[in-house]
């Protein structure tokens, strides 16, 4: 085994906490960590607001991306539409003159609008290395291998790992090989930091070039070692929205480790994939893979079966929480799914 390989297989050795002392209750997401950093504030309320500034990195201009100009402009708020007829299939077909923004009760104008079906994606994926993923492992990385090697090329990808750390195995690439390779790398051991390790994952698309983002997030425990909570993944979710897809597994067999080890936390996975306009499955069972291979790929084809849209969110100097609902008053059989809401910060 090679000394990289070595390095890679210990969880959570280059992973370091660091505590942001602080007046405001505020998550402080300013400026670009150092990678396997997370900060974490002393503590916050429920009802604070993170502050995050935009990525530095601009999505390249030779694809289909809203102008600089609107891009700039205050207020500025881009969203995923995920729009399903009464059978459960995608409707793709739709046009900008189909859909309706209503943000806190207000109809807005979109002013970008686009079909994602040859859109790259800056895609995120977390695993879960927790001692009751050893069961499991081998159908984790089989599926995500067959997922990997089946994206766009020109998607870029990060791969990071967690128990009662988060590792950051490969950043960003276009690579997919790469990632491939890395995927070896995952064994279970310890518990399950999953707060951290999805926090960490919303860092790190700081760095992402494509202006589509999405976590794919694989666990099948329960958090017990994270030093934030869930309230403050959540904000953190709101601020930088990504969609934040899961898989949820549950126990192989009889559990022995106390509940907190064999038990999927599935009302979180659903509240952060519901907050992000994104989708939450759950598996009783890894089973075979096939079933977890089949979900992975119902993600992947998910994220080409889009929409995007974009509107300018009145009084940008106003921070805050939005409700957000977009419909399609012409096609009133038609289930349109986005997120919540958005978190306005003044820049």
């Amino acid at each position: 085994m090679t000394r990289k390989q070595r390095r890679y297989l210990r969880i959570g050795t280059v992973f370091a906490l660091m505590v942001l002392v602080a007046n405001s209750s505020a998550l402080a997401l300013q400026g670009v960590p150092p990678q396997n950093t997370l900060s974490i504030p002393v503590q916050q309320q429920p009802s604070a607001l993170p502050s995050v500034k935009a990525p530095a990195q601009q999505p390249e201009t030779s694809l289909e991306v809203p102008s600089l100009k609107l891009r700039s402009q205050p207020g500025y708020e881009q969203v995923t539409v995920t729009v399903t007829d009464s059978s459960g299939r995608y409707v793709t077909g739709l046009k900008d003159d189909d859909f309706r923004v209503v943000e806190d009760g207000q109809q807005r104008p979109i002013g970008f609008f686009r079909v994602d079906k040859n859109i790259p994606v800056s895609i995120g994926i977390i695993v879960d290395c927790s001692q009751s993923m050893d069961s499991k492992m081998w159908q984790a990385r089989n599926a995500l291998k067959r997922m990997v090697e089946a994206l766009d090329s020109r998607d870029e990808i990060f791969l990071e790992a967690f128990s009662n750390h988060a590792e950051l195995l490969e950043p960003f690439t276009p690579v997919h090989s790469q990632i491939v390779d890395h995927l070896g790398f995952l064994h279970p051991q310890a518990q399950t930091a999953l707060f951290d390790a999805i926090y960490m994952g919303l860092f790190e698309m700081r760095h992402a070039r494509r202006d589509k983002r999405a976590l794919i997030v694989i666990t099948d425990g329960m958090d017990n070692v994270s030093n934030i909570g869930r309230w403050q993944v959540i904000e953190a979710a709101r601020a930088m929205k990504v969609l934040i897809y899961a898989i949820g597994i549950g126990v192989d067999g009889p559990g022995f480790l106390g509940s907190d080890y064999n038990e999927v936390d599935m009302p979180t996975l659903k509240a952060l994939s519901e907050e992000t306009g994104a989708r939450a499955f759950n598996l009783p069972t890894a089973g075979d893979g096939a079933e977890l291979a089949r979900d992975c790929e119902a993600i992947s084809n998910e994220l080409t079966q889009q929409y995007t849209v974009a509107y300018l969110s009145p009084d940008p100097g106003r921070p805050g929480y939005r409700s957000l609902r977009i419909d399609t008053p012409k096609h009133p059989e038609l289930s349109v799914r986005v997120r919540k809401g958005v978190a306005v910060i003044p820049h």
